[in-house]
């Protein structure tokens, strides 16, 4: 794309999101919107807090949430992430499919906790353990997302090509 100019954004596609771009997006953002179908079918969405470990995603909820019965309804849900408000800058987004699983064993809750404690308050100890031990109650589960089908979306490259053209004159003549 860097050879050819742009003259409308029809076909954002050709600006996707390579790896290194999205590790680092996931290493800098920590919340993502979690999507889910209701029982009569309409799409709802929430923010939580996330992070990745084996190329899954990992977050958590009270079960009492709607999107828990949901999910064991219908595991099939989908995830977004952007880099708005991230050191990197925003423009990027990475949109998944996703296999939705439920979690309430005490082996998962024992890793899962403190790591989330760790990704969110991990620059002070003291504030990790305590949210760690906050999260720890009866009615908490955790949701864990094995990604399919990947979307993503690097507007710094339309920024560029969208540059190039415009210094090219391309722009001018439209």
């Amino acid at each position: 794309m860097a050879d050819k100019f742009i003259t409308n954004y029809e076909d954002v596609t050709v600006y996707g999101l390579d790896t290194e771009t999205e590790d680092l997006m996931h290493a800098q953002q920590k919340e993502l919107t979690f999507c889910w179908t209701t029982k009569d079918g309409s799409p709802m969405a929430s923010i939580l807090s996330y992070f990745r470990k084996d190329g899954k995603f990992w977050m958590t909820s009270a079960a009492h949430r709607k999107r828990v019965p949901a999910i064991r309804r219908d595991p099939r849900v989908a995830i977004v992430i952007t880099s708005t408000g991230q050191p990197m800058g925003g423009g990027r987004t990475v949109t998944y499919k996703g296999t939705a699983r439920v979690l309430d064993d005490r082996a998962t809750k024992d890793w899962f906790y403190p790591a989330l404690a760790d990704r969110l308050y991990g620059q002070s100890p003291e504030r990790a353990a305590e949210f760690a031990k906050m999260l720890d109650s009866p009615d908490r589960i955790i949701i864990e997302v094995t990604p399919g089908l990947r979307v993503g979306y690097d507007g710094a490259k339309m920024a560029a090509a969208t540059t190039r053209s415009r210094e090219a004159g391309v722009l001018k003549k439209l």
